[in-house]
């Protein structure tokens, strides 16, 4: 690798990290190569205007053939900000909602603002967004190149969700002023074994977990967890890769085929927790401004209640805020935690904690210290503008300066709902997983629970119905949970439709039900009725870890005549709670700033 054909390969668009595992080589050594010959790039202006008028920010793109740098600088303090990158199922739109309110923060506070992002279908590319927008890779070189090149004050990298994240060590180690929560404590929040320490030091429970680097440590921690247990990969985002396991066949196909497990990027192993409430919960702190770390200001953005047990992924679950079923006792037990896990962390701007409730102990599923995907779900519930309030935080002002000292709890109800796009997917199972499958959410708000949850069904697309027939068939494990639900819906005057299983059950309860063939017994089946629009409402709880294919088929057909599907028994619960409110007074249309 001469100079030349360096260069060439510049010019070309390889990457420093292509061309070291070309040449064999570190990234490194590759970079160092090209700086002590000069090779660095240009940077190119897109006219965001046509040259019709003046454009007032520049949009650039890189470049290793020789022309001029289009560059203009001022002498203005400079913040890089990480964007999300590309988007796709399993990482959410919330992200690029914090980078842009970092953005309008920091210009607040005086700061000429550059986002680095290569998406141009989000919100923090566009051209009234930043002062300066770089569309470059979210790579250790491209951001390394626009940091020095501007000689930046720092950076954000918490608010991009995980790619960002995962270039902080890389960045602070060639010189970058991350600014807020620092990359070692992030590393300590996402590694394992320096996890368990600081929970073990705090006191703080976390279900029994293990590590595996092959199929052979994973079956032993799986033997001494007892099943079912989650596993995944570590430093995912949309848990990727997620899995449930109830056997060793499962877990070692999961070795075997699902990923790629290494001593630096070893399989995580938990125990799962079964019908646990889970618990989201977004804070602020701003640890780092303060000699003593007791000193600081940690405040709670938002509690928020899964309606579904643990197991969904949190960007796919329906959330309640403030959470409605928890005594105070749990309540005030997560907040210690999340207080004290911020301190021993030194977070400086936003941290995200998931819990899960069982048998009264509150547990400890990760912690992330940075930006999470219900941030602006949160701010809009509470009114206050959590990412600003965050990246004020990190560029140095305090949280008591900025007038956000205590918990907000609304005295009103909101509803996060996930919204999925299996319409798309034909022959997908919609089934909710650990491994997130949303692209969006919605918001339902009102004064009455019921009717929030209701507004939140709408606005994903799947308004309740307030009449006709419900479709019931549940696994064996909530059968008794499916006679409740049965009774309630016959109050509401609906009429029930089952197969055989859940027939006889809800039969011995006393309770009128129409028995409908399985598709394997003939027709009319279910998805007759379904394609008829003789059915207005499908409960299908998943019999088993691998579904039926008359599951899927019912589920599908669903999907596609638009039919509203429940896959859990908490969200039937709340879709109970949501036909009977609308049924008994309706609903009205308040807007946010006269709940807040």
């Amino acid at each position: 690798m001469d100079k030349d054909l360096l260069t060439k390969a510049k010019s070309l668009g390889f990457s420093d990290r292509q061309i070291a595992n070309l040449t064999k080589h570190t990234e490194e050594e590759i970079r160092a190569e090209r700086q002590s010959i000069g090779l660095e790039p240009s940077y190119r202006l897109v006219d965001t205007c046509a040259a019709e008028f003046e454009a007032y920010t520049p949009y650039y793109y890189s470049s290793y053939d020789r022309g001029d740098d289009e560059i203009s600088t001022s002498k203005k303090k400079k913040v890089i900000i990480l964007g999300g990158g590309p988007n796709r199922i399993g990482q959410g739109i919330e992200f690029d909602y914090c980078c842009v309110h970092a953005s309008f923060a920091l210009k607040e506070e005086g700061f000429e603002t550059i986002m680095v992002n290569s998406n141009p279908e989000t919100v923090s590319t566009d051209y009234d967004t930043s002062d300066k927008l770089f569309f470059e890779p979210l790579t250790l070189e491209d951001v390394l190149h626009i940091y020095h090149r501007e000689e930046c004050w720092g950076a954000i990298a918490q608010f991009g969700g995980q790619t960002p994240l995962n270039l902080a060590l890389g960045l602070q180690a060639n010189g970058v002023n991350i600014i807020g929560t620092s990359p070692q404590s992030i590393e300590r929040a996402e590694d394992r074994e320096m996890f368990a320490e600081m929970l073990h030091k705090l006191k703080i429970p976390q279900p029994p977990n293990g590590l595996a680097i092959n199929e052979e440590q994973a079956l032993a921690a799986a033997s001494r967890l007892s099943y079912p247990v989650l596993v995944r990969p570590s430093f995912v985002l949309g848990g990727r890769a997620m899995q449930i396991v109830y056997s060793d066949d499962e877990l070692c196909e999961y070795m075997r085929s699902a990923v790629e497990a290494s001593p630096e990027r070893p399989i995580l192993v938990d125990k799962f927790l079964e019908d646990a409430i889970e618990v989201d919960v977004d804070c602020i702190a701003d640890i780092d401004h303060y000699e003593d770390p007791a000193e600081a200001t940690v405040v709670i953005g938002g509690m928020l209640e899964h309606i579904e047990f643990a197991g969904v992924h949190s960007g796919d679950a329906a959330m309640i805020l403030p959470p409605n079923t928890l005594p105070d006792e749990i309540l005030n037990t997560i907040r210690e935690y999340t207080d004290s896990m911020a301190r021993e962390l030194k977070v400086t701007g936003l941290m995200n904690v998931q819990y899960a409730i069982k048998d009264k102990i509150v547990y400890v599923l990760e912690v992330n210290p940075r930006a999470s995907r219900t941030v602006p779900f949160t701010s809009k519930a509470i009114g206050k503008p959590l990412a600003k309030l965050a990246a004020k935080v990190m560029a140095g002002n305090k949280l008591k300066d900025l007038g956000f000292t205590k918990e907000i709890i609304p005295n009103y109800w909101t509803v996060k709902e996930s919204v999925f796009p299996f319409n798309r997917f034909h022959g997908q199972d919609i089934l909710l997983s650990p491994e997130m499958k949303s692209t969006g959410e919605v918001m339902g708000i009102d004064s009455d629970l019921g009717t929030a949850y209701a507004k939140s069904q709408m606005a994903a697309g799947g308004s309740l119905p307030l009449e006709g027939s419900v479709f019931i068939s549940v696994s064996d494990t909530h059968k008794d949970a499916a006679i409740e639900l049965a009774k309630r819906f016959i109050d509401l005057d609906f009429k029930i439709i089952s197969t055989t299983g859940t027939a006889k059950t809800l039969k011995s309860a006393g309770l009128k039900v129409d028995i409908i063939h399985k598709l394997s017994e003939g027709r009319p089946n279910t998805v007759d009725l379904l394609k008829n629009n003789e059915i207005q409402l499908v409960i299908n709880t998943p019999s088993g870890q691998i579904p039926r294919e008359d599951e899927i088929k019912i589920r599908t057909t669903a999907v596609y005549t638009n039919t509203p599907i429940i896959t859990t028994i908490g969200s039937a619960k709340a879709a109970l709670d949501g036909i009977s409110a609308l049924k008994e007074k309706g609903y009205g249309v308040k807007p946010l700033q006269e709940f807040l």
